[in-house]
């Protein structure tokens, strides 16, 4: 049976999770190996986030007063939660690709920004891109009118100096 001072160090590993975290995605782990967690967590830490299975009651207390209380009622049962530290979309995106490809667990919900997501919910943040690519992508519509510009000043020119050439051309004969 765990002391009263071992709940108190979880319940403050957890406040230290919750304050540093951007998403907090609730999963059901229910049939999942000690291997398969160990994959998991992995490959959430590979994108700056964590896996914890906790107590229910202790992750009650540790969300107490911060954003993340609103998974208060998603916490029943044999549950995890995946810690997204650096962006909100990848603990979604791993948690969804490992459920599909092992055929166990299933996503409860997640938390972001103090607003609740359902299953649902949580399933669409995992479509959407990363903040890396969606940098690239408005650095792809940055630089295009840029490039157009550059190509269209370039036809012009060439097409000057092909013109120019050509009546040198006609004149020298």
């Amino acid at each position: 049976m765990s002391t009263k001072a071992f709940k108190q160090e979880k319940i403050e590993a957890m406040k230290e999770k919750f304050a540093k975290a951007k998403v907090a995605v609730v999963t059901e782990y229910r049939g999942l190996t000690v291997e398969e967690i160990t994959n998991l967590r992995r490959a959430l830490q590979k994108e700056e986030g964590d896996y914890m299975v906790t107590k229910n009651t202790l992750a009650k207390v540790a969300s107490k007063g911060t954003q993340y209380e609103v998974l208060a009622d998603a916490l029943k049962g044999p549950v995890a939660i995946a810690f997204g530290f650096k962006d909100e979309v990848a603990p979604a995106k791993v948690m969804t690709k490992f459920i599909k490809d092992a055929k166990k667990g299933e996503i409860i919900g997640a938390a972001l920004d103090g607003k609740f997501l359902d299953a649902n919910e949580t399933k669409k943040l995992a479509t959407l891109p990363s903040k890396e690519e969606l940098y690239a992508k408005i650095l792809g519509s940055i630089n295009s009118p840029a490039s157009g510009i550059v190509g269209s000043i370039n036809a012009v020119m060439s097409g000057l100096v092909r013109a120019i050439d050509q009546v040198a051309k006609q004149k020298a004969s």
